[in-house]
Protein backbone atom coordinates (compact mmCIF):
# COMPACT_ATOMS: atom_id res chain seq x y z
CA UNK A 1 0.00 0.00 0.00
CA UNK A 2 1.28 3.38 -1.13
CA UNK A 3 1.88 5.63 2.38
CA UNK A 4 0.50 9.06 1.23
CA UNK A 5 -3.20 8.44 0.59
CA UNK A 6 -4.64 11.80 -0.93
CA UNK A 7 -7.78 13.48 -0.73
CA UNK A 8 -8.16 16.59 -3.23
CA UNK A 9 -10.28 18.92 -1.95
CA UNK A 10 -11.45 21.76 -4.34
CA UNK A 11 -11.22 20.69 -8.17
CA UNK A 12 -11.30 23.90 -9.74
CA UNK A 13 -8.50 24.89 -12.29
CA UNK A 14 -5.74 24.80 -9.82
CA UNK A 15 -6.27 21.56 -9.00
CA UNK A 16 -4.57 19.99 -12.63
CA UNK A 17 -1.04 20.94 -10.84
CA UNK A 18 -1.35 19.25 -7.52
CA UNK A 19 -3.22 16.07 -9.50
CA UNK A 20 0.03 16.13 -11.61
CA UNK A 21 2.26 16.25 -8.72
CA UNK A 22 0.70 13.47 -7.32
CA UNK A 23 0.62 11.41 -10.47
CA UNK A 24 4.32 11.98 -10.52
CA UNK A 25 5.06 9.72 -7.09
CA UNK A 26 5.19 6.49 -6.57
CA UNK A 27 4.20 7.03 -2.86
CA UNK A 28 1.11 8.95 -3.64
CA UNK A 29 -2.30 7.30 -4.22
CA UNK A 30 -5.28 9.48 -5.24
CA UNK A 31 -7.84 7.97 -2.88
CA UNK A 32 -10.90 10.81 -3.52
CA UNK A 33 -11.73 13.92 -5.10
CA UNK A 34 -14.01 16.43 -3.28
CA UNK A 35 -15.54 19.69 -4.24
CA UNK A 36 -19.11 21.53 -3.19
CA UNK A 37 -20.42 20.02 -6.62
CA UNK A 38 -20.17 16.46 -7.51
CA UNK A 39 -20.19 17.05 -11.22
CA UNK A 40 -16.85 19.29 -11.14
CA UNK A 41 -15.55 16.74 -9.04
CA UNK A 42 -16.41 13.71 -11.10
CA UNK A 43 -15.26 15.86 -14.32
CA UNK A 44 -11.83 16.19 -13.03
CA UNK A 45 -11.44 12.80 -12.08
CA UNK A 46 -12.58 11.78 -16.32
CA UNK A 47 -9.90 14.66 -16.56
CA UNK A 48 -7.22 12.45 -15.32
CA UNK A 49 -9.03 8.81 -15.92
CA UNK A 50 -8.62 8.60 -12.21
CA UNK A 51 -10.60 5.58 -10.66
CA UNK A 52 -11.43 6.92 -7.27
CA UNK A 53 -14.47 8.11 -5.69
CA UNK A 54 -15.69 11.55 -5.70
CA UNK A 55 -17.47 13.46 -2.45
CA UNK A 56 -18.95 16.68 -1.69
CA UNK A 57 -17.98 16.49 2.05
CA UNK A 58 -14.54 16.82 3.16
CA UNK A 59 -15.33 14.96 6.35
CA UNK A 60 -16.95 11.81 4.26
CA UNK A 61 -14.01 11.95 1.77
CA UNK A 62 -11.54 11.21 4.21
CA UNK A 63 -13.86 8.50 6.72
CA UNK A 64 -14.46 6.65 4.05
CA UNK A 65 -10.97 6.34 2.11
CA UNK A 66 -9.40 6.01 5.33
CA UNK A 67 -6.67 9.05 3.64
CA UNK A 68 -3.80 10.43 5.80
CA UNK A 69 -3.28 13.64 3.77
CA UNK A 70 -5.39 16.29 1.81
CA UNK A 71 -4.41 18.17 -1.11
CA UNK A 72 -6.53 21.86 -0.12
CA UNK A 73 -6.74 23.78 -3.23
CA UNK A 74 -10.28 25.09 -1.82
CA UNK A 75 -11.17 29.33 -2.36
CA UNK A 76 -9.14 30.88 0.68
CA UNK A 77 -12.57 31.52 2.53
CA UNK A 78 -12.93 28.01 2.87
CA UNK A 79 -9.32 26.92 4.19
CA UNK A 80 -9.84 27.04 7.31
CA UNK A 81 -12.87 24.84 7.35
CA UNK A 82 -11.46 22.01 5.14
CA UNK A 83 -7.75 22.47 6.96
CA UNK A 84 -8.90 21.92 10.69
CA UNK A 85 -11.57 18.91 9.72
CA UNK A 86 -8.58 17.27 8.13
CA UNK A 87 -6.28 17.89 10.79
CA UNK A 88 -8.71 16.31 13.63
CA UNK A 89 -9.47 13.35 11.50
CA UNK A 90 -5.47 12.74 11.66
CA UNK A 91 -4.59 13.95 8.21
CA UNK A 92 -1.42 16.10 7.25
CA UNK A 93 -2.18 18.75 5.23
CA UNK A 94 -0.29 20.54 2.07
CA UNK A 95 -2.56 23.56 0.73
CA UNK A 96 -2.68 26.83 -1.44
CA UNK A 97 -2.21 29.98 0.28
CA UNK A 98 -3.93 31.76 1.96
CA UNK A 99 -2.94 30.20 5.49
CA UNK A 100 -6.27 31.79 6.46
CA UNK A 101 -8.24 34.61 5.46
CA UNK A 102 -8.47 36.47 8.96
CA UNK A 103 -6.03 36.48 12.38
CA UNK A 104 -8.13 34.70 14.43
CA UNK A 105 -8.81 31.83 11.76
CA UNK A 106 -4.63 31.55 11.45
CA UNK A 107 -4.50 31.61 15.47
CA UNK A 108 -7.29 28.31 15.49
CA UNK A 109 -5.86 26.57 12.54
CA UNK A 110 -2.19 26.67 13.92
CA UNK A 111 -3.54 25.52 17.58
CA UNK A 112 -5.26 22.55 15.61
CA UNK A 113 -2.34 21.32 14.19
CA UNK A 114 -0.49 21.49 17.14
CA UNK A 115 -3.49 19.77 19.33
CA UNK A 116 -3.94 16.97 16.61
CA UNK A 117 0.05 16.32 16.09
CA UNK A 118 -0.01 17.06 12.34
CA UNK A 119 1.30 19.29 9.80
CA UNK A 120 -0.19 21.59 8.09
CA UNK A 121 2.27 23.24 5.12
CA UNK A 122 1.38 26.36 2.80
CA UNK A 123 1.79 26.42 -0.75
CA UNK A 124 4.46 29.30 -1.16
CA UNK A 125 5.80 28.50 -4.35
CA UNK A 126 7.43 32.01 -5.46
CA UNK A 127 10.21 30.90 -2.56
CA UNK A 128 10.78 28.04 -5.34
CA UNK A 129 13.34 29.80 -7.95
CA UNK A 130 16.76 29.31 -9.12
CA UNK A 131 17.04 33.33 -9.56
CA UNK A 132 15.45 33.73 -5.55
CA UNK A 133 17.53 31.33 -4.09
CA UNK A 134 20.84 32.33 -5.75
CA UNK A 135 19.87 36.20 -4.47
CA UNK A 136 19.64 34.30 -1.14
CA UNK A 137 22.52 32.79 -1.10
CA UNK A 138 24.67 36.30 -2.29
CA UNK A 139 23.03 38.07 0.33
CA UNK A 140 23.79 35.80 2.76
CA UNK A 141 27.30 35.18 1.93
CA UNK A 142 27.27 38.91 3.47
CA UNK A 143 28.25 40.03 -0.88
CA UNK A 144 26.50 43.56 0.12
CA UNK A 145 27.21 43.68 3.79
CA UNK A 146 24.28 44.49 5.93
CA UNK A 147 21.00 44.78 4.45
CA UNK A 148 19.61 48.57 5.00
CA UNK A 149 16.61 48.17 2.75
CA UNK A 150 14.77 46.15 0.58
CA UNK A 151 12.27 47.32 -2.35
CA UNK A 152 9.99 45.30 -3.97
CA UNK A 153 7.68 46.91 -7.28
CA UNK A 154 5.21 44.47 -8.14
CA UNK A 155 3.01 45.38 -10.95
CA UNK A 156 0.70 43.87 -13.24
CA UNK A 157 -2.80 44.19 -14.79
CA UNK A 158 -4.52 40.46 -14.82
CA UNK A 159 -7.80 40.40 -15.60
CA UNK A 160 -9.11 37.14 -13.82
CA UNK A 161 -12.40 37.45 -13.46
CA UNK A 162 -14.14 35.58 -10.68
CA UNK A 163 -13.83 35.85 -6.72
CA UNK A 164 -10.88 37.82 -7.16
CA UNK A 165 -12.85 40.84 -8.89
CA UNK A 166 -15.15 40.99 -5.76
CA UNK A 167 -12.79 41.09 -2.75
CA UNK A 168 -12.23 44.27 -1.04
CA UNK A 169 -8.49 43.93 -0.98
CA UNK A 170 -7.49 41.56 -3.83
CA UNK A 171 -3.39 42.58 -3.89
CA UNK A 172 -2.54 42.63 -0.25
CA UNK A 173 -5.14 39.84 0.53
CA UNK A 174 -4.43 37.44 -2.92
CA UNK A 175 -1.37 38.50 -3.94
CA UNK A 176 1.44 40.29 -1.80
CA UNK A 177 1.36 37.40 0.54
CA UNK A 178 3.92 36.09 -2.04
CA UNK A 179 5.84 38.87 -1.99
CA UNK A 180 6.12 39.69 1.92
CA UNK A 181 6.99 36.25 2.00
CA UNK A 182 9.65 36.52 -0.51
CA UNK A 183 10.83 39.47 1.79
CA UNK A 184 11.30 37.69 4.59
CA UNK A 185 12.77 34.97 2.85
CA UNK A 186 15.38 36.55 1.64
CA UNK A 187 16.57 38.57 4.50
CA UNK A 188 15.57 36.16 7.47
CA UNK A 189 14.20 38.49 9.10
CA UNK A 190 10.53 39.44 10.24
CA UNK A 191 8.47 42.61 9.98
CA UNK A 192 8.40 44.17 13.17
CA UNK A 193 5.44 46.90 12.09
CA UNK A 194 4.16 48.11 8.63
CA UNK A 195 2.45 51.35 7.34
CA UNK A 196 0.05 50.91 4.55
CA UNK A 197 -1.86 52.98 1.85
CA UNK A 198 -4.22 50.81 0.01
CA UNK A 199 -6.17 52.43 -3.14
CA UNK A 200 -7.85 51.48 -5.96
CA UNK A 201 -6.74 53.69 -9.21
CA UNK A 202 -8.50 55.17 -11.91
CA UNK A 203 -9.46 52.28 -14.29
CA UNK A 204 -9.53 49.39 -11.41
CA UNK A 205 -11.69 46.92 -12.90
CA UNK A 206 -11.74 45.34 -9.18
CA UNK A 207 -14.14 46.03 -6.51
CA UNK A 208 -11.91 46.64 -3.82
CA UNK A 209 -8.64 47.83 -3.38
CA UNK A 210 -5.95 47.09 -6.15
CA UNK A 211 -3.29 48.82 -5.06
CA UNK A 212 -1.15 49.59 -2.14
CA UNK A 213 2.23 50.89 -0.51
CA UNK A 214 3.72 49.27 2.64
CA UNK A 215 6.68 50.34 4.42
CA UNK A 216 7.62 47.32 6.85
CA UNK A 217 10.32 48.23 9.64
CA UNK A 218 12.05 44.29 10.38
CA UNK A 219 13.54 42.46 12.77
CA UNK A 220 17.09 42.92 11.57
CA UNK A 221 16.68 46.66 11.22
CA UNK A 222 16.39 47.09 8.00
CA UNK A 223 13.34 48.63 6.06
CA UNK A 224 11.22 46.61 3.47
CA UNK A 225 9.06 48.83 0.77
CA UNK A 226 6.61 47.09 -1.35
CA UNK A 227 5.01 49.08 -3.99
CA UNK A 228 2.02 46.98 -6.02
CA UNK A 229 -1.11 47.14 -8.07
CA UNK A 230 -2.67 44.08 -9.60
CA UNK A 231 -4.66 47.14 -12.56
CA UNK A 232 -1.75 48.14 -13.84
CA UNK A 233 -1.60 47.64 -17.76
CA UNK A 234 1.48 48.36 -19.20
CA UNK A 235 5.76 48.09 -18.96
CA UNK A 236 4.29 44.81 -16.05
CA UNK A 237 6.94 43.57 -13.74
CA UNK A 238 7.74 39.89 -13.28
CA UNK A 239 4.97 37.71 -11.00
CA UNK A 240 8.28 37.63 -9.04
CA UNK A 241 8.63 41.08 -8.31
CA UNK A 242 11.55 43.56 -9.38
CA UNK A 243 13.58 43.63 -6.50
CA UNK A 244 16.60 46.19 -5.30
CA UNK A 245 18.35 45.33 -1.99
CA UNK A 246 21.13 47.65 -0.85
CA UNK A 247 23.53 47.18 2.16
CA UNK A 248 26.72 48.20 3.96
CA UNK A 249 29.13 47.62 0.93
CA UNK A 250 26.79 47.71 -1.79
CA UNK A 251 23.45 46.68 -3.94
CA UNK A 252 21.85 43.35 -5.28
CA UNK A 253 19.20 43.84 -7.96
CA UNK A 254 16.98 41.07 -10.02
CA UNK A 255 14.18 41.96 -12.23
CA UNK A 256 12.47 38.99 -11.61
CA UNK A 257 13.10 37.73 -14.68
CA UNK A 258 17.11 37.16 -15.53
CA UNK A 259 19.83 36.55 -13.21
CA UNK A 260 20.06 38.57 -9.62
CA UNK A 261 23.47 40.53 -9.52
CA UNK A 262 25.37 42.70 -6.97
CA UNK A 263 27.52 45.93 -7.57
CA UNK A 264 29.61 46.59 -4.80
CA UNK A 265 32.25 48.77 -3.35
CA UNK A 266 35.72 47.74 -4.50
CA UNK A 267 38.03 46.56 -2.02
CA UNK A 268 40.38 49.05 -0.83
CA UNK A 269 38.58 51.85 -2.88
CA UNK A 270 39.73 55.68 -1.46
CA UNK A 271 37.17 57.80 -0.23
CA UNK A 272 35.51 59.39 -3.24
CA UNK A 273 32.16 61.42 -3.89
CA UNK A 274 30.75 58.12 -5.47
CA UNK A 275 33.12 55.26 -5.08
CA UNK A 276 34.15 52.89 -7.62
CA UNK A 277 31.96 49.19 -7.54
CA UNK A 278 32.12 46.04 -9.39
CA UNK A 279 30.14 43.81 -10.55
CA UNK A 280 29.28 40.46 -9.16
CA UNK A 281 27.41 37.52 -10.35
CA UNK A 282 25.18 35.27 -8.59
CA UNK A 283 25.83 31.72 -8.15
CA UNK A 284 23.69 29.03 -8.72
CA UNK A 285 23.89 26.43 -6.39
CA UNK A 286 20.43 25.02 -5.64
CA UNK A 287 19.53 21.73 -6.91
CA UNK A 288 15.75 21.69 -6.30
CA UNK A 289 13.01 22.15 -8.46
CA UNK A 290 11.18 25.05 -9.43
CA UNK A 291 7.54 26.23 -8.74
CA UNK A 292 4.66 23.96 -7.62
CA UNK A 293 7.11 21.38 -7.80
CA UNK A 294 9.72 22.45 -5.57
CA UNK A 295 7.52 23.21 -3.07
CA UNK A 296 5.69 20.13 -2.83
CA UNK A 297 9.15 17.97 -3.35
CA UNK A 298 10.00 20.13 0.27
CA UNK A 299 6.49 19.33 1.83
CA UNK A 300 6.86 15.58 1.11
CA UNK A 301 10.68 15.63 2.32
CA UNK A 302 9.55 17.51 5.20
CA UNK A 303 6.75 14.93 6.22
CA UNK A 304 9.51 11.98 5.28
CA UNK A 305 11.85 13.11 7.32
CA UNK A 306 10.00 14.00 10.61
CA UNK A 307 10.48 17.82 10.34
CA UNK A 308 8.74 21.34 9.56
CA UNK A 309 8.63 22.14 6.31
CA UNK A 310 10.19 25.45 5.03
CA UNK A 311 6.67 26.21 4.19
CA UNK A 312 4.82 24.75 7.87
CA UNK A 313 2.06 26.63 8.91
CA UNK A 314 3.85 28.04 12.04
CA UNK A 315 6.90 29.95 9.98
CA UNK A 316 4.12 30.88 7.15
CA UNK A 317 2.03 32.55 10.04
CA UNK A 318 4.77 35.34 10.26
CA UNK A 319 4.17 35.92 6.59
CA UNK A 320 0.54 36.22 6.85
CA UNK A 321 0.64 37.90 9.52
CA UNK A 322 2.07 40.90 7.53
CA UNK A 323 -0.81 41.05 5.81
CA UNK A 324 -3.51 41.30 8.19
CA UNK A 325 -1.16 44.28 9.35
CA UNK A 326 -0.86 46.02 6.26
CA UNK A 327 -4.80 45.56 5.70
CA UNK A 328 -5.40 47.19 9.75
CA UNK A 329 -2.58 49.77 9.37
CA UNK A 330 -4.65 50.68 5.65
CA UNK A 331 -8.10 51.09 7.89
CA UNK A 332 -6.81 52.95 10.57
CA UNK A 333 -4.02 55.17 8.87
CA UNK A 334 -1.71 54.53 11.12
CA UNK A 335 1.87 52.75 11.53
CA UNK A 336 0.68 48.94 13.02
CA UNK A 337 2.89 46.31 15.18
CA UNK A 338 3.52 43.43 14.28
CA UNK A 339 5.25 41.59 16.89
CA UNK A 340 2.17 41.34 18.85
CA UNK A 341 0.69 39.20 15.80
CA UNK A 342 3.37 36.99 15.67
Amino acid sequence: MKPFRVVVVGCGGMANRWIEYAMERRDVEIAALCDIRREVAEAKANQFHLQCPTFTDVEEAITRTEANLVFDVTIPETHAQVVTTALRLGCHVMGEKPLATSLPEAEMVIQTARACGRTYAVMQNRRYNRNIRALRELIANGTIGQVGMVCADFFLGPHFGGFRDDMDSPLIVDMAIHTFDQARFLTGADAVSVYCHEFNPPGSWYKGNAAAICIFEMSDGSVFCYRGSWCAEGAPTSWEASWRITGSRGTAIWDGHTAPYADVIRPSTPAAFLRATEHVEAEFTWPGREGHAGCLDEMFAALQEGRAAETDCHDNFKSIAMVFAALESAKSGKKVPCAGLL
